[in-house]
């Protein structure tokens, strides 16, 4: 019986034994198991939720801006105002500023007149105009109050439509040629880059310059005759605008 009994308990001993590996520090190893098997597909259904968030959220972005450049469209065509001979055309603004912000390699002007809307709009409309007839570029140095929208309405009483083409907003332009006071004449001798960057510095070509309140034509007359390094430009500049006004 004796025999019997260890047989016994050596059997409940095994049990016991099974029992105990199925836990570690009371807890159920095959509930640990299920768990885990769980976690794992409520983390690969997270990470195709998360997915699928980044794929809307970038057809969101997209049609936001989609519709924000609609709106500025929008905006832009009911509530321009009206200047000779026709209304400002906003995209063209646009187009320029955009232009002027991603100038290529040696693509600056060399004809500059520097200008503000603080000036007079009888001398802001004849410089403007003399300007394109002379192939240069009227430059503003941003938007008043970051407005472009007061920008467009202040410039509406004193562009035409063909005129356009020779406005440009470039700060750039500002920093290199240290311009302090409008309106400033610039010509310049050659070709050259514009530096991008806030901190850096443009290296120039020789050039001449006057400051003041002074027409185009005296100021590319006095480029001209002074021979300076600007005055080939000057002359061309020149004589463009006197075949516009003969």
């Amino acid at each position: 019986m004796r025999l019997v009994r260890i047989g016994l308990f050596a059997l409940v001993g095994t049990v016991a034994l099974s029992a105990l590996a199925q836990t570690i520090e009371g807890q159920d190893v095959d509930a640990i198991r299920k768990r885990s098997a769980e976690m794992k597909a409520d983390a690969e259904a997270l990470v195709d939720h998360v997915k699928d968030r980044g794929v809307r959220f970038r057809e969101e972005a997209g049609a936001v801006q989609e519709g924000g450049v609609a709106n500025m469209r929008r905006v832009a065509a009911s509530e321009l105002p009206v200047g000779p001979p026709g209304a400002v055309d906003f995209d063209e603004i646009v187009k320029g500023a955009a232009a002027n912000a991603s100038v290529p390699s040696g693509d600056a002007p060399k004809l500059i007149v520097f200008a503000s809307l603080s000036m007079p709009q009888a001398s802001l409309k004849r410089l403007i105009a003399d300007t394109a007839q002379a192939g240069g570029v009227v430059v503003f140095r941003g938007f008043p109050d970051n407005s472009a929208k007061a920008f467009v309405k202040q410039l509406g009483a004193v562009v035409s439509r063909d005129d356009m083409t020779s406005i440009g907003i470039d700060p750039r332009l500002f920093r290199a040629f240290s311009v302090q006071a409008v309106p400033t004449y610039v010509s310049v001798s050659s070709d050259f880059d514009l530096c991008a960057g806030f901190n850096c510095q443009t290296k120039l070509p020789p050039f001449d310059r006057i400051v003041g309140n002074v027409s185009l034509e005296y100021a590319l007359e006095q480029f001209a005759q002074g021979r300076g390094p600007g005055a080939r430009v000057a002359a061309v500049g020149l004589s463009n605008l006197r075949k516009a006004n003969p």
